[in-house]
This record gives structure tokens, C-alpha cells and sequence, in this order.
């Protein structure tokens, strides 16, 4: 097919490292050039957990590394980790395109009118996809919720929380049966996409999650989250790319995500910025960046520039002549 095609370029997408082990193949078989658009990190010290797949994709990640034109990161601090771990990687080849949103899919949704929350209605906070076990663990935020509720600050009637899609309700539903939160906290089913965002827009607040050991990694949502301009509450580190994200952009109260304590103190004064409307809302100027287009625009000119490195016809000519 790529003769066939005459394709100038190949491309490679993390998460899959096969494909990544595919494009290393196909780029040593015909020497295209290789873009690597490794997004997340590969590996990191202690990931993956199991030793032998750590190593496989430790070496896979060496070849990419070593044969391509170009990698991607969707984040700054993974694109730092490895110009650090592989020296001979020259910055200028190593380019940071974030992960973003579509205006497209905003552009039907039903925005309210701007208000203040109501005081006889609760407050509906809400988070959107998966939560990992161990990446965005909930527990300490669930620990901290039944505190609140035990000494009389929040109940089922000031405050709705739901995880929408979380995929991993049976284990979630035992906390939070445990905790005495089943009035406060709701685990709902996957919708449409669509569906998904419109929830985001009528909801009065938004969650993210997301753990120490990622703090080279930003959720996808937390550019739609930015997008729909609601307040977040987001749990995870101050160090972390997805705080340097949010504080970029504003419109955040960041607690961690891992101290139960944090999330007792800072959680009542969110509700209360949040129900009176005076909690500060993502920034619009610095959202748009992170459009799709504007994405497309930093790939389109990496490909430009791959591209006029290549070798002309009449050089790769004399080069297999050569050969």
C-alpha cells in the first residue's frame, strides 16, 4: 500500500505500542519518514506494572526514539522526561501538540442564562467518563463527603454528585454505601457523546480526577470541562500538567486528590463560590488554543517540514545507485 499510494510519510498513534512497532517496521523496510505521535508516556519508571511488558515496550519505545523525524506529546513534562531520558534527542524534533476539543460539538448544545444556583434546589456537580481505581481513585473525596454530611454541611438535599459512565460502579457503589453518601452521590450509565456535553453544560460545577502517578498526562475532559466554562473542582496534584492546564486557564479550585483533609477544608468554600456564582470561570481567550483546528494546524505544519527533508527523487536515485 505504500507504493501503491506513493505515502511519503508514515504516522504511528500511541496508546497501541504495536502500532508503534508497526511503523518502526514499515519505516525500516521502505525509509519513509516516521512520525511517532506518542501522546502519553510509554513507559515511566514503574509503568507498566508487569516487568516483561515494561521491558518490551522500553525497547520499542528506544527504536522510536532512535529512527524517527518527528515525536509528538500531548504533554510538556512527558516531552521533558524524555529529552531527559534519551539525550540524543534534539528538541526541536520533539513538539508539543495538546489534546483539545471540537468546536463543532458545542455548537448545538442549549446554553442557559448565566444565574446564580438556587437556594432551595441542590447543587448538581459532575464527572463525565471513566474513573480509574487507581489513577483517579475517589475514595478520600467519598471519605470526605460522608465527613461533611456526618457534622450537618452538605446533605442530599444541597448537593447532587454524579459519575456519569465511571466504569466501575459495583465498586463504587460499595463505598459509597459504606460511607452513608448513596443520597449525595449517583452513578449513572454511558450516554451518547452528545448527551454527555449538554450534562456538562446544565450541571452547576465539574469534577476532575487524576492522580499523582499521571502527573504527566492531562484528561481529554478537561479540555471540553474548559470549553463549557463551568466552575471545576479539580483533584490531583499541584505539580502536575493537569493543574498547569487549569491554572493556565483558570476557572479551577485544585485540591489533592489524594488527602482526604485537602478536600474536607477546601470543598464547602467551592460550593459556596459556586451557588452565589462569584467562582471565577475558564478564560475563553486562553480555551481557544486548544481547538481542534488549531491542533490540526501545529500537525499540518510538522508534516510540511518532515516533508521538505525528504530527499528529492533525483537524490534517492543516486543514493540507490550507490547502494
Amino acid at each position: 500500500m505504500i507504493r501503491k499510494y506513493r505515502v511519503e510519510i508514515i504516522f504511528s498513534t500511541f496508546p497501541i505500542s504495536t502500532a508503534i512497532l508497526i511503523g518502526l517496521v514499515l519505516h525500516r523496510l521502505t525509509g519513509k519518514p516516521w512520525v511517532v505521535d506518542l501522546r502519553d508516556s510509554m513507559t515511566e519508571q514503574d509503568y507498566p506494572h508487569e516487568l516483561r511488558t515494561r521491558r518490551v515496550r522500553r525497547w520499542i519505545e528506544r527504536q522510536a526514539m532512535h529512527y524517527a523525524s518527528r515525536v509528538i506529546f500531548t504533554a510538556a513534562s512527558t516531552r521533558e522526561m524524555y529529552i531527559h531520558r534519551y539525550p540524543q534527542l534534539l528538541r526541536e524534533n520533539c513538539l508539543l501538540i495538546p489534546n483539545g476539543y471540537d468546536e463543532n460539538d458545542f455548537a448545538s448544545l442549549r446554553w442557559p442564562e448565566p444565574r446564580v444556583a438556587a437556594t432551595d434546589q441542590p447543587l448538581r456537580l459532575l464527572h463525565t467518563g471513566l474513573v480509574y481505581p487507581e489513577e483517579r481513585d475517589p475514595l478520600p473525596f467519598f471519605r470526605a463527603l460522608a465527613r461533611l454530611k456526618r457534622e450537618g454541611k452538605i446533605s442530599g438535599k444541597t448537593l447532587n454528585i454524579v459519575f456519569r459512565a465511571s466504569g466501575a460502579d459495583e465498586l463504587f457503589q460499595k463505598m459509597i454505601n459504606e460511607l452513608n453518601v448513596a443520597d449525595i452521590v449517583r452513578l449513572w450509565p454511558h450516554i451518547p457523546y452528545h448527551q454527555a456535553l449538554q450534562e456538562c453544560v446544565d450541571a452547576d460545577g465539574l469534577l476532575i480526577f487524576q492522580a499523582a502517578n499521571c502527573d504527566h498526562q492531562i484528561p481529554a475532559k478537561a479540555y471540553e470541562y474548559l470549553r463549557v466554562r463551568k466552575p471545576i473542582l479539580a483533584m490531583t496534584t499541584h505539580t502536575g500538567d493537569t493543574a498547569a492546564l487549569l491554572n493556565e486557564a483558570g476557572g479551577a479550585t485544585i485540591v489533592k486528590l489524594a488527602e482526604e483533609e485537602d478536600i474536607y477544608r477546601n470543598l464547602p468554600d467551592f460550593l459556596s463560590a459556586v451557588r452565589a456564582g462569584t467562582h471565577l470561570l475558564p478564560r475563553l481567550a486562553d480555551v481557544q488554543k486548544y481547538t481542534r483546528r488549531s491542533q490540526t494546524r501545529e500537525l499540518a505544519k510538522c508534516l510540511t517540514e518532515v516533508r521538505k527533508e525528504m530527499p528529492t527523487p533525483a537524490a534517492e536515485e543516486a543514493e540507490s545507485h550507490a547502494r
